[in-house]
């Protein structure tokens, strides 16, 4: 067995009886029945695999600081296994936050709490991908002449380069409270993940519940779907970006007019309202001709379907936030790990690696280990 204060070799004796059958008695003492990697190792491999940049890497660094070899390849296994766990866990919300919202207090007496959700991009492995390697590895087996044990079944790769994951935030205005959820499936799964999430904190219980979002359809649909809040708004800097573009397209990069006049539009759009920024817009655009007037146009028809999200004076005079910073952050410490150059990966072990990294963030790593009775599968 591989320990994290080295390896033990440990003799059982299994005792049989034709009528009762077989019993290893020292299985019940060591609590890990046929394993051969302890507990603490799984942790101290899974922290280790957090921050660095390849399996190889993480195998080298506990070789360095804990003193205990494990290959590369046992490594990954063992890190996606328990992601995989992780992952179920999760669903079943076996773990969970030790915080619930009327722990949100804010200055102004009430309890308060935002959601966010969002979809990141994954690097997968396609399927021409794993074919191309499976011929490899059989030719350099025809190389070597030895026989060998045929492979395994190929797991079917993915039709695109890249697949779209869905990560979900809830926190308080301190950003000391968190929960963070991740998930391989499409909007549907979001949802239950929400809610899910919302049963863990009691997010509906909270006074002021807050959805900070980019503005993507699908992720005012399924709040709305699921009732978690009437105050969505659109994140302050996404409205920002979008004027930007239309800057360029009127101005040019480096007019100082143009950024007078972005600077001018989103203090509107901060401090009076859609309605007030609205008709600057409308204004503006009247002198424009040809393109300038359709990227005119392509703004306010952006803003003009999110009006009802664009409430900034009411969000700041209610100590509100309007921006969905966190849950942008959020989705970049989540794929810290599976994304960068050569990394490919299965949906379920992509899942289980950003299961990892979510586990970490909710500050739930503590709970998870401690509270981990039985062996991973």
């Amino acid at each position: 067995m591989l320990t994290v204060n080295g390896r033990l070799h440990l003799r059982r004796v299994r005792w049989h009886c034709p009528r009762e059958g077989s019993e290893t008695p020292i299985d019940r003492v060591i609590d890990e029945a046929e394993t051969t990697i302890s507990e603490g190792v799984r942790e101290m491999a899974c922290r280790v695999n957090q921050s660095a940049s390849s399996f190889e890497r993480a195998a080298e660094n506990l070789q360095r600081t804990a003193h205990f070899e494990i290959s590369k390849e046992t490594l990954r296994q063992l890190v996606e296994s328990e992601g995989r766990s992780l992952v179920r866990a999760m669903e079943r919300a076996e773990i969970g936050p030790e915080w619930s919202s009327s722990d949100c207090q804010t200055d102004q007496g009430t309890t308060r709490l935002y959601v966010g959700c969002d979809g990141v991009k994954v690097p997968m492995v396609t399927e021409q991908e794993k074919q191309k390697r499976r011929q490899k590895i059989r030719e350099k087996r025809r190389r070597g002449g030895r026989p060998c044990k045929p492979l395994p079944q190929a797991r079917k790769g993915a039709d695109n380069a890249y697949k779209e994951f869905k990560v979900g935030y809830m926190y308080d205005e301190t950003k000391k409270r968190r929960l963070v959820g991740v998930t391989a499936g499409n909007h549907e799964a979001a949802g239950k993940m929400l809610w899910r999430m919302n049963g863990q904190v009691g997010f509906l219980q909270t006074q002021e519940r807050i959805a900070l979002i980019d503005g993507a359809p699908w992720i005012r649909n399924l709040i709305e779907f699921h009732a978690l809040t009437d105050n969505i708004g659109l994140d302050f800097y996404h409205l920002q970006d979008y004027a930007q573009k239309t800057r360029r397209a009127v101005f040019g990069e480096e007019s100082p007019e143009g950024h007078r006049w972005l600077g001018e539009l989103m203090h509107t759009f901060k401090h009076d309202g859609y309605d007030a920024g609205a008709d600057t817009l409308t204004t503006w655009r009247q002198a424009l001709r040809g393109a300038k007037r359709t990227a005119a146009n392509r703004l306010l028809q952006y803003a003009a379907e999110r009006y009802d999200m664009i409430r900034y004076p009411e969000f700041r005079r209610r100590g509100w936030q309007i921006g969905n910073g966190p849950t942008e952050a959020e989705c970049k410490t989540t794929t810290h790990r599976i994304k960068g150059r050569g990394r490919r990966w299965d949906s379920p072990n992509a899942e289980a690696m950003m299961a990892i990294a979510a586990l970490d963030d909710s500050r739930l790593w503590n709970q998870r280990w401690q509270n981990l009775n039985t062996p991973r599968n």
